[in-house]
């Protein structure tokens, strides 16, 4: 499948331009959400060098963030760059569950690869990556059986309509999930009891 950030550009900006004054940019440098300036102006999700991945990861924050947070300028976070220590990893980890497993399900719903990312190349690492995978998985697992917040479902079902993901999507879930963040142990301790 051809998968063009054109088509989230056109998807994302037909189901929110009208409705919340907001539009998807592709950009040449670091992501960011800039707020519009003013009651008639357009808020702008940006994402990074044209990145399929980096939009569907941008339009996750965005359906996250608050109607306050989406009069800040990127939400009002301050963003760590790589290169975090290892307690900034860890805080970093736990506000990029919610994000990452939204990103997820877009992605199955696009029929793209998803990757979870730590973004910390230059630094320590992961503080936790089992940990981290295990809490996306469990996160998209209750978005799938709960439900995504409002405007994520609405992005989400123009995913799937767009692609025609909607009949696979479950099949697609548990191979991915599996992929992502395998539930069974390959421990030694596991094998040596297998063989037993």
């Amino acid at each position: 499948m051809n998968l063009s950030p054109n088509d989230l550009i056109m998807l994302f900006n037909d189901v929110f331009r009208e409705r919340y004054r907001t539009i998807l940019v592709k950009g040449s440098h670091e992501p960011e959400y800039i707020p519009a300036d003013g009651p008639e102006g357009l808020a702008q999700v940006v994402f990074a060098h044209g990145y399929y991945a980096s939009a569907l990861h941008e339009i996750s924050h965005w359906c996250i963030a608050g109607e306050y947070r989406r009069t800040l300028h990127d939400y009002g976070y301050w963003y760590c760059p790589d290169g975090r220590t290892a307690e900034q990893q860890q805080a970093f980890e736990q506000v990029e569950v919610k994000p990452q497993a939204m990103e997820w399900l877009f992605s199955l719903a696009a029929g793209s690869r998803f990757h979870i990312s730590v973004d910390n190349l230059s630094g320590a690492g992961a503080a936790d990556e089992p940990g981290f995978r295990r809490k996306v998985r469990a996160q998209a697992q209750h978005y799938l059986e709960q439900g995504l917040p409002d405007r994520a479902d609405d992005f989400f079902n123009a995913l799937l309509s767009f692609y025609g993901t909607r009949a696979g999507l479950i099949q697609a879930w548990r191979q991915d999930a599996e992929r992502i963040a395998p539930l069974t142990c390959t421990s030694n301790f596991s094998r040596k009891t297998e063989a037993v």
